[in-house]
């Protein structure tokens, strides 16, 4: 069993490192071939917009819709939460996103990267205290659909959302060296026992 970490820009290498320290095999996805035999993916932080191009540009789009529907969890973090979310408010002309979760987006909600901050999170389905959330030029998730449930906020914004085997976070666990959330994903999304 392996989790892929789609690696087309952004944030992918600590991902990678978070998933290896579980004990999980981890693959770094560069064509959609690679794909197959994942139980799980993770879209990293980054620019969505460039992640979209890219995805476009090596035909990801179909492929992970695809493999979702055969059972494959998918993680978008930051970028990755944009990209799978069903609205996007203040998208770029043309910006395409996978549209698998029913949640609305807004892209850089706190504003540009001299607004980045950090923040403790309460994020369900964790244990031993509060998470501490890193927010870069982030999005917020703005709203959710029937059937979304709500598993952090950061004051009075939704901070990261779940729905079947659907998880988006707008900040990125990845760089903090707590893989508490990418083990709640490994176990509870991607039905990847730990080593």
């Amino acid at each position: 069993m392996k989790v892929g970490v789609l690696a087309l820009q952004g944030a992918f290498r600590e991902h990678i490192v978070a998933l290896e320290a579980l004990g999980v095999g981890a693959v770094a996805v560069r064509l959609p071939e690679q794909l197959d035999g994942c139980s799980g993916l993770i879209i990293p932080g980054g620019e969505s917009t460039a992640i979209g191009k890219l995805m476009d540009t090596y035909g990801f789009y179909g492929p992970i819709s695809a493999r979702h529907a055969e059972g494959m969890a998918i993680w978008g973090t930051c970028a990755g939460a944009i990209l799978l979310a069903s609205t996007v408010l203040d998208a770029l002309p043309g910006q395409r996103t996978l549209e698998l979760m029913d949640i609305t987006v807004r892209r850089n909600a706190y504003g540009r990267q001299a607004a980045s901050f950090e923040a403790e999170l309460d994020v369900a389905g964790i244990e031993d205290g509060p998470f501490t959330g890193v927010f870069i030029r982030a999005p917020w998730i703005e709203s959710v659909g029937e059937g979304v449930e709500v598993i952090a906020r950061q004051g009075d914004r939704i901070a990261a959302a779940r729905q079947g085997d659907l998880m988006a976070t707008t900040f990125h666990p990845e760089l903090t060296g707590d893989v508490r959330i990418h083990r709640l994903f490994v176990e509870r999304f991607a039905g990847v026992a730990r080593a």
